[in-house]
């Protein structure tokens, strides 16, 4: 029985039979490469561009909205400052108009305007009280000039009674309606049940009115030579 032998195909025949595969396979890549194919690649391409676009205008939108929420705080905490630095200038002119109302007030009503009507009052203060007030002394001071003229009127008298009748008198001077200032007080001597005190208080002397206006203004060194020294 004979053998058959099958001839193994030599280099040179499959490098033919791969050429002859060439064509077909340049074919194969053909039909893949048509519009079609080109036009869902590009599809495919735009999709992941987007994506990606979206993404980023994603990461952009968020912090500037972060910054756009802190500016919004900031020109509101702005704003609030604004109105709580306006609100006291809020009727201002009012108040002004107030305030010189009040002005004119006080001094016409509290600030005497001559000497008499200061020693008057202190007159009437001591017998309310039951005090005794000795040995005035008075030093006056320009303090403004003009049409609104203030003289200081300071005075350093002695003050004797009982400690209820000091407290009262004290009292008394710092509600009275002319406007007293106490602004010194000292304890000189205590018998008895007295107390002798001696007492710096001060008052300012405005012009006075058309309708107050009198032919002779004394001054303090004249009544109280008339008083001896007391009011």
């Amino acid at each position: 029985m004979s053998t058959a032998i099958v001839p193994q195909p030599s280099s040179t025949d499959k490098n033919n039979a791969l050429l002859r595969r060439v064509p077909q396979l340049t074919e194969r890549a053909k039909e893949l490469l048509t519009e079609l194919n080109l036009h869902f690649a590009g599809v495919a391409v735009l999709t992941i561009l987007v994506l990606y676009l979206a993404a980023h205008l994603l990461f952009v939108w968020q912090a500037v909205n972060a910054h756009d929420t802190a500016a919004v705080e900031q020109a509101h905490s702005q704003m609030v400052a604004a109105e709580l630095a306006a609100k006291p200038l809020r009727g201002l002119d009012k108040k002004l108009e107030n305030s010189t109302t009040d002005a004119d007030k006080f001094y016409q009503q509290r600030l005497p305007y001559a000497y008499s009507e200061v020693l008057s009052e202190l007159g009437i203060l001591t017998k309310r009280s039951g005090v005794h007030l000795t040995r005035v002394q008075y030093v006056q001071n320009g303090v403004l000039s003009g049409q609104d003229a203030l003289t200081e009127l300071r005075m350093d008298a002695s003050v004797s009674g009982d400690y209820r009748s000091i407290v009262q008198f004290i009292n008394d001077t710092e509600r009275d309606k002319v406007f007293f200032v106490i602004y010194g007080i000292n304890l000189t001597g205590q018998q008895t049940g007295q107390v002798n005190l001696r007492l710096r208080l001060t008052t300012y002397l405005r012009g006075p009115s058309p309708d107050e206006l009198t032919p002779e203004v004394q001054a303090p060194d004249a009544v109280a030579a008339k008083t001896g020294g007391r009011p």
